[in-house]
Protein backbone atom coordinates (compact mmCIF):
# COMPACT_ATOMS: atom_id res chain seq x y z
CA UNK A 1 0.00 0.00 0.00
CA UNK A 2 1.20 3.88 -0.62
CA UNK A 3 3.10 5.12 2.50
CA UNK A 4 0.87 8.83 2.19
CA UNK A 5 -2.48 6.48 1.84
CA UNK A 6 -1.73 4.72 4.95
CA UNK A 7 -1.18 7.72 7.16
CA UNK A 8 -4.20 9.43 5.66
CA UNK A 9 -6.01 6.16 6.25
CA UNK A 10 -5.14 6.53 9.93
CA UNK A 11 -5.88 10.28 10.74
CA UNK A 12 -9.10 9.41 9.01
CA UNK A 13 -9.65 6.81 11.24
CA UNK A 14 -9.40 8.78 14.28
CA UNK A 15 -10.91 11.34 13.33
CA UNK A 16 -7.85 13.95 12.99
CA UNK A 17 -7.76 17.24 11.32
CA UNK A 18 -5.34 18.01 9.13
CA UNK A 19 -4.31 19.85 5.39
CA UNK A 20 -2.25 18.25 2.57
CA UNK A 21 -0.81 19.39 -0.16
CA UNK A 22 1.48 18.23 -2.61
CA UNK A 23 4.97 18.87 -4.19
CA UNK A 24 8.14 17.29 -5.92
CA UNK A 25 9.99 14.72 -3.86
CA UNK A 26 11.95 16.83 -1.09
CA UNK A 27 14.31 14.30 0.89
CA UNK A 28 16.18 17.16 2.59
CA UNK A 29 15.57 20.10 4.14
CA UNK A 30 16.93 22.71 2.11
CA UNK A 31 14.94 20.98 -0.88
CA UNK A 32 11.48 21.13 0.89
CA UNK A 33 12.30 24.65 1.57
CA UNK A 34 11.84 25.10 -2.05
CA UNK A 35 8.14 23.96 -1.92
CA UNK A 36 6.85 24.62 1.38
CA UNK A 37 4.12 26.89 1.75
CA UNK A 38 3.33 30.07 4.07
CA UNK A 39 0.67 28.45 6.00
CA UNK A 40 1.92 29.22 9.53
CA UNK A 41 3.21 26.12 10.82
CA UNK A 42 6.70 25.02 11.99
CA UNK A 43 8.36 22.89 9.88
CA UNK A 44 10.20 19.93 11.43
CA UNK A 45 13.55 18.04 10.93
CA UNK A 46 13.30 14.59 12.14
CA UNK A 47 16.53 12.45 12.67
CA UNK A 48 16.47 8.52 13.43
CA UNK A 49 19.05 7.29 16.13
CA UNK A 50 20.21 3.90 17.56
CA UNK A 51 21.93 3.73 20.71
CA UNK A 52 25.44 1.57 20.93
CA UNK A 53 24.14 -1.33 21.49
CA UNK A 54 21.37 -1.14 18.70
CA UNK A 55 18.45 -1.97 20.72
CA UNK A 56 16.87 0.88 21.60
CA UNK A 57 16.11 3.44 18.84
CA UNK A 58 14.74 7.33 18.86
CA UNK A 59 13.14 9.54 16.61
CA UNK A 60 14.03 12.73 17.27
CA UNK A 61 12.26 15.73 16.62
CA UNK A 62 13.33 19.54 16.46
CA UNK A 63 12.82 23.13 14.90
CA UNK A 64 13.90 22.82 10.97
CA UNK A 65 15.84 25.75 11.76
CA UNK A 66 18.12 24.54 14.17
CA UNK A 67 20.87 22.08 14.30
CA UNK A 68 21.99 19.75 16.60
CA UNK A 69 25.42 18.24 17.47
CA UNK A 70 25.45 14.72 18.03
CA UNK A 71 27.22 14.97 21.33
CA UNK A 72 24.80 17.63 22.36
CA UNK A 73 22.28 15.72 21.54
CA UNK A 74 23.90 12.24 23.51
CA UNK A 75 24.14 14.60 26.53
CA UNK A 76 20.64 15.88 26.27
CA UNK A 77 18.69 12.76 25.84
CA UNK A 78 21.18 10.87 28.82
CA UNK A 79 20.63 7.48 26.32
CA UNK A 80 24.43 6.88 25.84
CA UNK A 81 26.82 7.20 22.67
CA UNK A 82 24.38 7.38 19.83
CA UNK A 83 24.84 6.97 15.86
CA UNK A 84 22.09 7.35 13.33
CA UNK A 85 20.26 3.82 12.47
CA UNK A 86 21.16 2.16 8.88
CA UNK A 87 18.53 2.68 6.17
CA UNK A 88 17.38 -0.98 7.38
CA UNK A 89 16.48 0.14 10.71
CA UNK A 90 14.44 2.69 9.26
CA UNK A 91 12.99 0.45 7.34
CA UNK A 92 12.14 -2.41 9.93
CA UNK A 93 11.14 -0.19 13.08
CA UNK A 94 9.21 2.90 10.80
CA UNK A 95 8.51 1.83 7.52
CA UNK A 96 10.45 4.27 5.88
CA UNK A 97 13.07 5.54 4.14
CA UNK A 98 15.71 8.17 4.16
CA UNK A 99 14.62 11.62 3.20
CA UNK A 100 10.91 10.63 4.43
CA UNK A 101 11.05 10.40 8.12
CA UNK A 102 8.35 11.77 10.40
CA UNK A 103 6.49 10.71 13.62
CA UNK A 104 4.08 9.02 11.14
CA UNK A 105 6.29 6.48 10.77
CA UNK A 106 5.06 5.26 14.21
CA UNK A 107 2.36 4.04 12.79
CA UNK A 108 4.41 1.07 11.70
CA UNK A 109 5.86 0.78 14.54
CA UNK A 110 3.26 -1.50 16.11
CA UNK A 111 5.17 -2.93 18.95
CA UNK A 112 6.38 0.55 19.99
CA UNK A 113 9.92 -0.16 19.76
CA UNK A 114 10.74 3.65 19.10
CA UNK A 115 11.21 6.48 21.68
CA UNK A 116 10.04 9.84 20.64
CA UNK A 117 11.91 13.12 21.54
CA UNK A 118 10.52 16.35 20.84
CA UNK A 119 11.69 19.29 21.87
CA UNK A 120 9.58 21.70 23.94
CA UNK A 121 9.64 24.67 22.15
CA UNK A 122 7.25 22.68 19.39
CA UNK A 123 4.63 23.06 22.05
CA UNK A 124 4.32 26.71 21.74
CA UNK A 125 3.54 26.02 17.93
CA UNK A 126 -0.19 26.10 16.46
CA UNK A 127 0.31 23.62 14.44
CA UNK A 128 3.03 21.19 12.78
CA UNK A 129 4.12 19.89 9.27
CA UNK A 130 5.78 16.78 8.23
CA UNK A 131 6.18 14.71 5.20
CA UNK A 132 3.62 11.76 5.25
CA UNK A 133 6.01 9.39 5.21
CA UNK A 134 6.92 9.86 1.72
CA UNK A 135 8.68 12.94 0.49
CA UNK A 136 6.45 14.16 -2.30
CA UNK A 137 3.88 15.95 0.07
CA UNK A 138 3.40 17.69 3.18
CA UNK A 139 1.02 17.34 5.92
CA UNK A 140 -0.07 20.10 8.22
CA UNK A 141 -1.28 19.20 11.49
CA UNK A 142 -3.04 21.02 14.84
CA UNK A 143 -0.94 20.79 17.77
CA UNK A 144 -3.87 19.22 19.80
CA UNK A 145 -4.11 16.98 17.23
CA UNK A 146 -1.04 16.08 16.80
CA UNK A 147 -0.79 15.42 19.99
CA UNK A 148 -3.88 13.07 19.92
CA UNK A 149 -2.16 11.03 17.44
CA UNK A 150 0.84 10.67 19.63
CA UNK A 151 -1.55 9.11 22.14
CA UNK A 152 -3.38 6.69 20.19
CA UNK A 153 -0.15 5.53 18.39
CA UNK A 154 1.19 3.57 21.99
CA UNK A 155 4.97 5.05 21.28
CA UNK A 156 6.54 6.74 24.45
CA UNK A 157 7.16 10.38 23.51
CA UNK A 158 8.53 13.32 25.77
CA UNK A 159 9.14 17.00 24.85
CA UNK A 160 12.36 18.31 26.41
CA UNK A 161 14.58 20.77 25.89
CA UNK A 162 17.17 20.02 22.92
CA UNK A 163 18.80 23.26 22.77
Amino acid sequence: MDRKQIVFDYLGRYALRYDYYEHPAAPTIELARLYWRDDGSKHCKNLFFRNHKGDRHYLVVFDCDRNLAIRDLERRLRQGKLSFASEQRMERYLGLRPGSVSPFGLINDTENHVHLFLDRNLRQQHSLSFHPNDNTGTIVIPQAEFIRYLDGCGNSYEFIDLY
